[in-house]
């Protein structure tokens, strides 16, 4: 049987450096937001190293833009608005 491993690998390595770099921003008194846009920047198709499948990495970005949209619409309320 032939598998694809695309999927996890881009997901592995994209949430384990996450998780090391949120860390250390952590530590270094940052917000881990940081730790998480650095490892973005280190997976991406503009730096050397493991390049994650940018076919697949566009889909999962467009999937998590749509949730974040999802939770940002829980919290949104008409008194606020007005």
């Amino acid at each position: 049987m032939d598998h694809n491993l695309s999927l996890i690998t881009t997901l592995a390595a994209g949430f384990g450096i996450a998780l090391v770099l949120g860390f250390l921003a952590e530590r270094m008194k940052i917000p881990a937001l940081v730790g998480y846009l650095v490892s973005g920047i280190i997976i991406g198709p503009g730096t050397p190293g493991f390049v994650a499948d940018v076919h697949l990495a566009s889909q999962l970005s467009e999937i998590g833009i749509m949730l974040l949209m999802f939770g940002v619409g829980l919290h949104f309320s008409m008194s606020d608005l007005l």
